[in-house]
């Protein structure tokens, strides 16, 4: 009988070819695949579901304070040329689109520029005629109900505080929200006690809200650039609008920002985290 070879006393012929041996990718290498998927990534969810923004002004307040840190959604109206993070495609109408609602907080480019992110609250629709009177808006020639609550209190610094008029406002479709008013029902233009702005921002023309465009206004009454500008926001096509604002993820006061990480412990709104955006 021949004898059997078994596997265990086979010998490697030397004179065989040998199979090259894989090189294994270099760390840096790896890491750098790793860094690029992750851009890709938060690229893609930035573009088509939800992109963060900070606030850096009052002009919302007391809904969303200096400091406090969004997260919009984008696939709430629809994608635009307007909708990718760092620039802007030259393209018309909307993808996916849908309709706002009277009251939405909305991110929307300015139109002037096409360039600046700005956040308000939709109160005018196409075809709606808007107007303040005496602090007071009126949505098609009827007042916006409102009721009066506690006032807001804003704290500058230890021991300094003010406080203003603050309302519950109740748009025609349900929708309620908090504004504020600094110079409620104060007098006109000439009255001395009350910065022309105020003045102006409380007493308007008649907006007609063209097609395909909506009227925004802060829910600082007193302390925003909005609609009632013409010359510096005005009306908002449907094509600029960016996303509908719905959480607070994050709040720093006193204008902390959010890398000092050391200032977290006395600068954090722990109470506004992961709060919902009425």
């Amino acid at each position: 009988m021949s004898p059997v070879n078994q596997p265990n006393n086979l010998v490697p012929n030397p004179t065989a070819p040998q199979k090259p041996s894989e090189k294994k990718p270099s760390s840096f290498g790896s890491f750098l695949k790793t860094l690029i998927y992750a851009v890709l990534i938060a690229l893609v969810i930035r573009t088509f579901a939800y992109e963060p923004f900070n606030i850096p002004t009052k002009s919302m307040v007391p809904t969303l304070l200096d400091g406090d840190y969004v997260f919009v959604s984008k696939f709430a109206y629809g994608y635009s040329g307007f909708s990718l993070p760092f620039f802007s495609l030259p393209v018309e109408g909307r993808l996916f689109g849908s309709i706002p609602e009277r009251g939405d907080v909305v991110v929307f480019r300015l139109p002037k520029d096409g360039k600046t992110d700005y956040i308000k609250r939709l109160v005018g629709l196409p075809g709606d005629e808007i107007q303040v009177k005496q602090g007071l808006l009126y949505i098609n020639g009827q007042p916006v109900k409102r009721e009066k609550i506690e006032d807001y209190v804003e704290t500058y610094r230890p021991g300094v505080t003010a406080a203003f008029t603050q309302y519950i406002e109740t748009f025609p479709n349900g929708n309620q929200h908090r504004i504020i008013e600094v110079s409620d029902n104060h007098g006109s233009a000439s009255d001395p006690l009350v910065p022309l702005p105020y003045n102006t921002a409380d007493n308007t023309p008649v907006y007609k809200v063209p097609a395909g465009h909506y009227f925004m206004m802060g829910d600082n009454r007193d302390n925003s650039a909005d609609s009632r500008v013409l010359s510096q926001v005005g009306f908002v096509p449907y094509r600029n609008l960016i996303g509908k604002a719905q959480l607070r993820f994050f709040s720093l006061r006193d204008a902390a920002s959010i890398w000092q990480i050391w200032l977290w412990p006395s600068k954090v709104r722990t109470e506004r985290l992961f709060t919902v955006i009425h």
